[in-house]
Formats: structure tokens, C-alpha cells, sequence
């Protein structure tokens, strides 16, 4: 089995530390190596997980996600080939001018490897319209965008935490938004990657494309596939082999891709996930690494 590269590992710094989901596990940079050498992880591409970059007025904004990235880069730089960077934007304050400026500092003078946005910030969805500045700038840099689910304005199940069931409908809320509103279609050249299977999108894709036209958008079924045939889709914490199934079925050629979702899944998550992929049937080198290999192909000489 070749080595991974992971598109879905998060690192957790003290600045970060009072705004991580919760319940948060523990994380250093040895730990997260370690779990790498454990299981057959040779490159992880860094991301914070949700909420994200908060507000300013709570603590957030340009300025802790400028200190966020550059301590990542920090870690990218002390081990070579072993990390990567997505680089943490300043969305909920919904000042485009503030995400552009961090897109520059990420990509021409950290050298990142992509960006990462959360599914929604603040109830504003990806799709929309006051974000077409960002598209554009991601577009013309061909970037590679790493989708993370994040809380809602709805009232969480009781019992259950929203990463469970609301952060997977989130994803496939903000894929959805993506295509209705032309996002895929103007932006031909930025490579966007949905967390966990992309939610609920594989599994409902047909529904969606055909009940759109059906309920009122000028939209055609096939331009609204053609837009969810575009999305590349991790794996993390979503390798039941019926659902690899499905997933692989629908994605594009390619565009399934390994992620882990560490730590969050430390313990018995990521060895019960890891296993059920393991014995899955399908192109594992692909799926484990050469399909990442063409977003990053930096990594291609890393552990292969």
C-alpha cells in the first residue's frame, strides 16, 4: 500500500485554541507526526477546522489568520515534504478586501498549498455574490480550495453534536449554492475539494439537478451536474464500502481523494475509517495519494 497524502488533517495552535470546536482534542505538531508514521500518512496538507477565522470583534479577523498561517508555514518549513499548507482565511466579517489581501500574503509569500473555507460564515454561503471578488483572485491563481463544514443557524439534534449530522448537510448546502449561483461555470480553473464525501451530495445529486429547473431556476439539470461532476471529495470519516461506492460511482475520474480528519478522529476513529478503506475495492493508490498527487504535485516524490 503506497504512503498517503492527506488532504484533511488539522493542526490546533495555541492562538487557535480558544475558538476550536468543541470537545477539542489535544494537538502538537510530534503528535500529529507520530499518528502520521502510524498510519502510512507521509504528507499532510494543515487546515484549521471549524468555526474558522471569527470575527474581529470577537478576537479573530485578519489578524489571527495571519498569525495562524504563518505559524503553519513555520511547521511546513521545519519538516519538508511531511506538511502543507491550506491557508486560513478571514471570512466572517465579510470584508472581501481583508480575504483577498490574505489570499496574497498566503500564496506569494508563504507559499501555500491552497486555502481553506469554512461552508458558511456567519449564515453567508459560498455562492454568494459578495464573494465573486475572492473567486476571481482564486481562479486566476488556479487554487486549490479546501471546503470545511461549520456550524448553522439551526438547532442542533439533541444528543447529538452538529459535526455529526449538521456539518454534512452544510457541505452539500454550500456545494449546492456554488453551482445555483454560477460559481463552477465562471471559475473554470480553481480545483475545490468537499469535506467527508461531500455531505449528502453524491447521495441526493440527481434530486438536486433535476428538482432545481423542476421548482423555477432557469438552470439546466446537466449544466447543474456538470457543476457537482467538478468537486473533488475526501474521505474522512467516510469509507463504509457502500459509501465508497456511491462516491466513486459519481465522482469524476480522479477526484476521490484521502483524508483523515486528524485529530478529531484520533483514537478508534481513524484506525475503524482507515481499515474500512484498506479493505475497500477499489484503486487505493489512487484514492490514498495519486489522485492528490495532481493538485499537489509537490508532494508526487514524497513517500510514493
Amino acid at each position: 500500500m503506497s504512503t498517503r497524502l492527506d488532504v484533511h488533517h488539522h493542526l490546533i495552535p495555541a492562538a487557535f485554541e480558544p475558538f476550536a470546536a468543541t470537545p477539542r482534542p489535544a494537538w502538537s505538531a510530534a503528535a500529529s507526526l507520530a499518528w502520521m508514521d502510524d498510519h502510512q500518512v507521509a504528507t499532510a496538507v494543515l487546515s484549521v477546522s471549524s468555526p474558522g477565522i471569527p470575527t474581529v470583534a470577537e478576537g479573530g479577523g485578519p489578524r489571527l489568520a495571519r498569525e495562524l498561517n504563518e505559524f503553519t508555514a513555520e511547521l511546513v518549513k521545519d519538516h519538508p515534504g511531511r506538511f502543507g499548507l491550506f491557508a486560513s482565511l478571514p471570512m466572517a466579517d465579510h470584508d472581501a478586501a481583508s480575504v483577498l489581501d490574505e489570499i496574497g500574503h498566503a500564496f506569494d509569500t508563504l507559499g501555500a498549498d491552497g486555502v481553506v473555507m469554512m461552508s458558511n460564515s456567519r449564515g453567508v454561503y459560498l455562492g454568494d455574490p459578495r464573494w465573486e471578488p475572492v473567486w476571481a483572485e482564486l481562479d486566476r491563481r488556479r487554487a486549490v480550495v479546501f471546503i470545511h463544514p461549520t456550524v448553522t443557524a439551526m438547532s442542533p439534534l439533541d444528543g447529538v453534536n452538529p459535526a455529526v449530522v449538521d456539518f454534512p448537510a452544510d457541505t452539500t448546502r454550500t456545494a449546492v449554492d456554488l453551482a445555483v449561483n454560477g460559481v463552477l461555470r465562471r471559475h473554470q480553473q480553481v480545483r475545490i475539494i468537499l469535506s467527508h464525501a461531500g455531505g449528502f451530495l453524491p447521495y441526493a445529486a440527481q434530486r438536486f439537478a433535476t428538482g432545481i429547473p423542476m421548482l423555477g431556476s432557469p438552470l439546466a439539470a446537466e449544466d447543474i451536474m456538470a457543476d457537482f461532476k467538478r468537486f473533488y471529495f475526501d474521505t474522512a470519516l467516510s469509507t463504509g464500502h457502500d459509501t465508497l461506492k456511491l462516491l466513486t460511482g459519481f465522482a469524476a475520474p480522479g477526484h476521490v481523494l484521502y483524508g483523515s480528519d486528524w485529530p478529531y478522529s484520533a483514537g478508534a476513529g481513524s484506525a475503524y475509517f482507515n481499515g474500512l478503506l484498506d479493505t475497500a475495492d477499489l484503486d487505493l493508490d489512487a484514492v490514498n495519494r495519486g489522485n492528490a498527487e495532481a493538485l499537489f504535485p509537490r508532494f508526487a516524490t514524497v513517500g510514493a
